[in-house]
């Protein structure tokens, strides 16, 4: 692409652009070839690679970084827009840095990214011992979690309609992995409970995707306190107004191209019970007992509420 090229394309049609020629790539390769093991969890292969890994431990955070942080199918889109809206949207400011993780793309991006202005947006799926130091020391970090049987069925349908993850021939085959952990991020548990001892650090904010869901207004104000944004009702209406699931799916062909109707499918509160059987929710049930029962991130979750047929 030639630089006059380069610059007469917005980075929407960079990045949709970008997602077609991966997808065709993927339609190339095994399921076992879509993803790799680094450090004992699996990745997907077309997006994430071990030089990238290794370029982002030594990246320096700036202190009004954001980084959102999310095991995947719990809200990381759905908390994207919310941060674009509040630091650039109000302002009518073009975000200075793509959507894609941390842990996506190429070593080479690095350099890019040490150029851009602040504020900054980042996001990742990467559990707490993986997130590189100086992020935990210095970036603002916005957990999001989700109850994990909801977390579960939404990753079941999403993984079976993006072209770079590998695909499962049925919902029980998907929960076997799920259980377990032998899944693209690795265990669901093990995730949540790495942020256990760090609750309470002044750089962390936990969210619920279910309290976003049940009152978004309350939850934008801890954000913007969070962020030290100061933002005031009418301008936190008008962000709400913008982040609602059914505003980002009514747009989501043109900000995600074919994969918007996959990122944005239901975004209910409750779904786990489409796919679940008597049997697995009990599996479930016990496996949050002998990991997160009792934690205050647990408490935070509201297992009981959300997740009892």
């Amino acid at each position: 692409m030639s630089g006059s090229e380069g610059q007469s394309k917005s980075k929407r049609e960079i990045f949709l652009e970008e997602m077609k020629r991966v997808a065709e790539e993927a339609s190339k390769k095994t399921p076992e070839e879509l993803k790799f093991n680094y450090k004992g969890i699996l990745y997907p292969t077309l997006l994430c690679s071990e030089a990238t890994f290794q370029a982002l431990e030594p990246f320096e955070a700036r202190e009004d970084d954001v980084l959102i942080v999310t095991y995947p199918k719990c809200g990381t889109n759905w908390s994207i827009q919310i941060l674009h809206e509040m630091l650039f949207g109000l302002h009518n400011k073009e975000p200075t840095l793509d959507q894609a993780m941390i842990e996506f793309g190429k070593p080479e991006k690095f350099e890019y990214v040490k150029q851009q202005s602040s504020p900054r947006v980042f996001s990742s799926h990467l559990s707490y011992n993986n997130i590189p130091k100086l992020f935990l020391e210095k970036a603002k970090i916005l957990l999001i979690l989700r109850n994990p049987k909801d977390a579960a069925v939404s990753y079941y349908h999403f993984t079976n309609n993006t072209p770079v993850l590998p695909t499962y021939s049925s919902w029980d085959l998907f929960f076997k992995d799920f259980i377990t952990g032998n899944i693209i991020y690795g265990s669901y548990f093990d995730h949540a409970l790495g942020w256990e001892k760090h609750m309470d650090d002044r750089n962390v904010l936990v969210l619920t995707f279910e309290d976003m869901k049940m009152d978004l207004a309350a939850e934008l104000r801890k954000i913007s306190d969070f962020c030290s944004l100061s933002l005031t009702d009418e301008q936190i209406e008008k962000v709400q107004n913008k982040s609602t699931f059914k505003s980002m799916k009514e747009k989501s062909s043109d900000t995600h191209g074919k994969l918007g109707n996959t990122l944005f499918r239901k975004g209910e509160i409750g779904d786990w019970k489409s796919l679940f059987t008597v049997e697995q929710s009990k599996e479930v049930d016990a496996k949050f007992d002998v990991t997160l029962a009792g934690t205050k991130l647990g408490e935070k979750i509201d297992y009981r509420k959300y997740c009892t047929f």
